[in-house]
């Protein structure tokens, strides 16, 4: 086995307006501070998110799995970037959402017609160019 993802980043130019996106969308909250350099973020423009364990319907034997720790941040002048796998109970619905919220669909569902337990994936842009990735169960 590989090393696991620990953190993830998503850094736009308009941090407040990613973080009201995503905290939406997942349901993220968000604790404010400094990254650890500015080239991540504009100074009290950290967003980070705290990991732990968090419900996700049929993944786990007590209902739970596992999240990584991450942040929203940048600023002016800060480019968008970003990729990384949300896993959620519904591709389709998180799309549908994401376009709902501001988001542009860029692939997905995959497969179109799954048999039941394959992995389904999808992306979507959000409202500053980030693409994302949602995966789950079919």
């Amino acid at each position: 086995m590989g090393l696991p993802v620990v953190h993830f980043e998503i850094v736009g130019a308009d941090p407040a307006k990613l973080r009201a996106f995503y905290g939406e969308l997942f349901g993220w909250d968000f604790d404010l501070g400094d990254a650890s350099t500015p080239v991540v973020s504009q100074a009290g423009e950290y967003g980070f998110v705290h990991g732990g364990a968090n419900p996700v319907p049929g993944e786990a034997t007590d209902g739970t799995v596992p999240s990584m720790n991450g942040g929203v941040a940048g600023g002016a002048g800060f480019r968008p970037r970003v990729l990384f796998y949300i896993g959620v109970p519904d591709v389709e619905a998180a799309l549908r959402k994401a376009e709902a919220l501001g988001g542009t669909r860029r692939m997905g569902p995959e497969p179109a017609d799954p048999a039941p337990g394959t992995l389904v994936v999808g992306h979507f842009a959000d409202p500053e160019g980030n693409v994302v990735g949602v995966a789950g169960s079919a």
